[in-house]
């Protein structure tokens, strides 16, 4: 068997109805549609979840939590990916992105302390655990904050 082969199976698939193509097809016209009414209408219906008026199920629901909008969240990398680099680089945010250690910088980047690091490097970041700062500064390495 191939892709280029492969059918569906018989009677499984369907002709598409052409609506509104003259009164002989059936579904000339109102094209289906009927008439009057919001249904009928161009951009007519209801938005996902309208109830036809009943108070919809999502405002039923208890509310619960809370989302600070004022939330700093940073991008976190922990010690032992950095071993990947060469002994003396200096690693800075951009570098962490260009190599995929992190999607995106968010607010900043925070290294956190765990695993090992093998290799002298300097690091600069926005944020550091006690414990990265340890393990940084135990290899002969550098830890910035920016």
């Amino acid at each position: 068997m191939e892709l280029h082969n492969l059918k569906p199976n018989e009677g499984s698939t369907h002709s598409k109805k052409r609506v509104g193509r003259g009164t002989g097809s059936g579904t000339g016209k109102t094209a289906g549609s009927g008439h009057k009414g919001q249904n009928s209408r161009s951009g007519g219906g209801v938005r996902l979840g309208f109830e036809g008026g009943q108070t919809p199920f999502f405002k039923r629901l208890k509310k619960r939590g809370f989302n600070n909008i004022n939330r700093i969240e940073y991008a976190t990398v922990n010690v032992n990916e950095l071993n990947r680099y060469a002994e003396g680089t200096e690693i800075t945010p951009e570098l962490l992105l260009q190599d995929g250690l992190i999607g995106k910088l968010l607010s900043g980047v925070k290294i956190l302390g765990n695993g090992n690091l093998d290799v002298k490097l300097t690091v600069k970041a926005h944020k550091f655990t006690a414990s990265a700062t340890e393990k940084i500064q135990s290899v002969g390495g550098n830890a910035e904050v920016i």
